[in-house]
């Protein structure tokens, strides 16, 4: 994760020693090297997924001369890669995401001990039949929906039981199927709440700054500026729905033609079944920067 990139963009090394100095920790060798258990613990996968995204972002505008208000209208991110888009627009320092992320991380971790709650994607379902098919299979404990990712893919959230009931009856109920999710805890839903609580401590003590562009928030599918606005929805975040697919619609609908993904290859083709007539672009590799960079220029 990274190596590439690392080897052929010294602005994208730089991103990943700014991140391991200010973790105290030498992440970029476990994502280059693994093990891939290690790495994919959430403290250390949330911090890891940023910093290649920035990695990108910062190879892209640093050395490629594009500037980020000029080049786009919004920014946005999926639930972690929220604090990405932020890092990007220039609200949070490079340090201060890493660390917040890392905190965020563990925090989630220990909301929930492991084996008592769960994730599913549910497959060929849209928003409505998700929360059908989370209502039933509930039955007192917490089933919810986490991510409204496109019109065909809504993720479930909440305790292992109340998931496993809900992968049961998914089918039965309308869903092309359901897809057991290997995550180590049960992200935005109520379980959540004690790292929302941790997180609110944390963002109470850090600056945050107005973005050179306004960000779509996960909670709202809204854009804003405001930085006290930002720092509660970042809180409501952990707890709540990922308005991925309203994100995307109400872009589109505010007139944005093109979307440009930095460091994957997975949300790009969520937005295309969101937006079907958008251009959507995946920047992961050094020959992808250097490609969009000539294209933007």
């Amino acid at each position: 994760m990274g190596a590439e990139l690392a080897k052929a963009s010294r602005t994208a090394r730089d991103v990943f020693g700014e991140v391991d100095e200010a973790l105290g920790q030498n992440l970029f060798k476990l994502m280059r090297d693994g093990p891939d258990d290690e790495l994919k613990l959430t403290e250390n996968a949330q911090p890891a997924i940023m910093a290649n995204s920035i990695a990108v972002f910062r190879a892209l505008t640093k050395d490629g001369g594009i500037e980020l208000a000029k080049a786009a209208n919004f920014v946005a991110g999926h639930s972690l890669g929220e604090y990405s888009a932020l890092c990007a627009a220039g609200s949070f320092d490079l340090a201060t995401t890493a660390r917040l992320l890392k905190l965020r991380g563990r925090a989630m971790q220990a909301a929930v001990p492991v084996g008592q709650g769960a994730m599913a994607a549910l497959l060929g379902a849209d928003l409505d039949l998700a929360q059908k098919i989370a209502d039933a299979a509930a039955q007192g404990e917490v089933c919810a929906v986490a991510n409204d990712n496109d019109p065909s893919q809504v993720v479930l959230s909440g305790h292992t039981a109340a998931i496993d009931r809900a992968i049961a009856m998914a089918k039965e109920m309308g869903a092309k199927r359901a897809v057991p999710l290997p995550v180590s805890a049960p992200f935005h839903c109520s379980l959540m709440q004690p790292a929302a609580n941790a997180m609110a401590d944390a963002l109470g003590q850090t600056d945050i700054g107005s973005p050179a562009v306004p960000l779509y928030a996960n909670v709202t599918a809204h854009p804003l500026s405001d930085p006290d606005r930002i720092r509660e929805l970042l809180v409501e975040q952990v707890t709540g729905m990922v308005r991925w697919r309203e994100s995307i619609a109400e872009m589109a609908s505010a007139g944005v033609e093109e979307f440009v993904e930095l460091g994957g290859k997975v949300l790009g083709s969520m937005v295309k079944r969101i937006a079907p007539d958008a251009k959507v672009t995946s920047v992961a590799t050094i020959a992808d920067i250097e490609t969009l960079a000539k294209e933007i220029a």
